[in-house]
């Protein structure tokens, strides 16, 4: 048996078998009760912000200088052509999780643009489809995952790879995989291609993380915030759900009140029976 064929069929199991028992605990997440809203949405608050700090030193002395360094070499126009390459397997991507969430059009939409940049547009590196009408769409694993109803879970931040919660995290091997990389065998030039996407990728949220650390008073929750509603956006495509009717009427502060079993009732009977009026008190002298 060839021994690479073994690993690569391993690993295809291995990662199927982890999005299972990720679903099942996801399921379960979903299920736990949380004594606030904060810890329900941030339960290891106290861990995530011990690697967020991680992430951020690492980010100050490694990464943000080579990506300065490579934006200041390399001409914007080769930057967007890069951006432009990875890209177009996300666009491959996106159809794929098109299609898994019932949206037929979104995901042949995916695929013609895939096929015009591809061809007419040097492999991807130009974004011709664009021009054409045929705009950019995003969809990953993490929101088709939200899609069937499975909830976001607790926020986490991973070293290295940054926020993300239970349910993106269960996605992320999947979402991580589509890249050009992917379809190359040398592991040498793999890592190179792996490595050109996350500096090009930082280089072009220069500008973004400068603003960040000159408007955020606590950078973690801005994040945090930030990349909650952003997904929940993603999920619904930009359309909260309507709020559930539960029965509840609203309070003058602004809260609401469960209905009570009670409120229905007339108010001149005890049984709740018309015309039998409630006794008047005796007359007092």
């Amino acid at each position: 048996m060839n021994l690479l064929a073994f690993f690569g069929r391993s690993r295809r199991l291995a990662a199927w078998a982890a999005l299972a028992l990720g679903l099942v605990l996801l399921q379960g997440c979903s299920t736990l009760g949380a004594r606030t809203a904060g810890d329900k949405v941030d339960p290891w608050e106290n861990w995530n912000r011990k690697v967020f700090t991680f992430n951020e030193k690492l980010d100050e002395k490694v990464l943000k200088p080579v990506a300065v360094g490579y934006s200041n070499v390399v001409p914007r126009p080769v930057r967007n052509s890069v951006d432009n390459f990875f890209g177009n397997f996300g666009d491959a991507w996106s159809a794929v999780n098109n299609f898994l969430q019932g949206k037929v059009g979104n995901g042949f939409h995916d695929v013609i643009r895939f096929g015009t940049n591809t061809v007419f547009g040097l492999g991807g590196t130009l974004d011709v489809a664009t021009e054409f009408g045929l705009d950019h769409q995003y969809e990953d694993f993490g929101q088709t995952l939200g899609t069937w109803g499975f909830g976001p879970g607790a926020y986490i931040v991973w070293p290295l790879l940054g926020p993300s919660s239970v349910r993106e995290s269960i996605a992320l091997p999947f979402d991580r995989a589509v890249s050009p990389a992917l379809v190359i065998h040398d592991g040498a030039v793999k890592w190179e291609v792996t490595g050109l996407q996350i500096v090009n990728t930082r280089a072009g949220l220069l500008g973004a993380s400068k603003v960040l650390d000159d408007i955020a008073l606590d950078k973690y929750t801005f994040i945090r915030d930030a990349y909650l509603q952003r997904r929940r956006s993603l999920v619904y495509d930009g359309e909260e759900p309507p709020p559930k009717d539960d029965g509840s009427k609203p309070l003058d502060d602004g809260k609401t009140a469960p209905a009570k079993a009670d409120d229905a009732k007339p108010a001149d009977g005890k049984d709740g029976k018309p015309g039998d009026k409630a006794p008047s008190p005796p007359a007092t002298k």
